[in-house]
């Protein structure tokens, strides 16, 4: 028997359609046919969704039988795919937060001038550092493939959220002074609770549409 098989025997013995499955699974239903029809084969993150559904073990729908052996090789290769993505995706927020940071720094340095401070003070730290801290910690939140590491990020984004200060206001009062000033860890604090509340509001709605499709 074949994955195309395999699937649509899974799938009426749950005694589901291919419209209700393809709602819920998040395709569509000619994606569905496509799969049963073996004209296109699930990728590993389907092909859990679909063990959930249709209440089979993944060990009975993928159980390798000789006309399976092309699936189990696409599927090893599809596996490989989506860990690049997760991986790219990572990278791809983290630089889109770098970069921010980093122009906000140098703006300080190359932009504002002196009596700019309290104008570019509230722009940076009360509108976009917090709001993109929020908003990728929210991205971050969302995504499964960020697995337990996600909740290490308040840390991340606190230690950088104070390092953001350190490395204007207060490097600039210890060049003109002449003297040492420690950093402000409760901007750490701030950037942290910032971050922790983008994490919550992204993994309270990933849970909310879980449940939405289970539902």
């Amino acid at each position: 028997m074949d994955i195309g098989e395999k699937c649509r025997k899974a799938r009426s013995a749950a005694g589901l359609t291919q419209e209700k499955a393809a709602e819920a699974l998040g395709v569509t239903r000619q994606t569905i046919s496509n799969w049963e029809n073996n004209k296109s084969y699930p990728d590993i993150v389907s092909v859990v969704k679909m063990s959930d559904l249709y209440a089979i073990s993944l060990d009975s729908l993928l159980k390798e039988e000789k006309s399976m052996s092309d699936y189990l090789e696409y599927l090893d290769e599809s596996t490989n795919v989506v860990k690049s993505k997760r991986k790219l995706t990572k990278i791809i927020q983290i630089g889109i937060y770098l970069v921010i940071w980093a122009a906000a720094i140098l703006s300080f340095w190359i932009v504002s001038a002196p009596s700019d401070a309290m104008g570019y003070s509230l722009i940076v730290f009360y509108v976009i550092l917090p709001v993109t801290t929020v908003i990728l910690s929210f991205l971050i939140g969302k995504d499964k493939g960020w697995g337990r590491v996600k909740w290490m990020m308040p840390l991340f984004f606190g230690v950088m959220y104070m390092l953001a200060e350190y490395a204007t206001f207060s490097l600039a009062n210890m060049t003109a002074f002449h003297k040492y000033n420690m950093p402000e860890f409760s901007m750490l604090l701030t950037g942290a609770v910032l971050s922790l509340i983008g994490l919550g509001i992204g993994k309270v709605i990933n849970s909310s549409c879980k449940n939405s499709i289970s539902g």
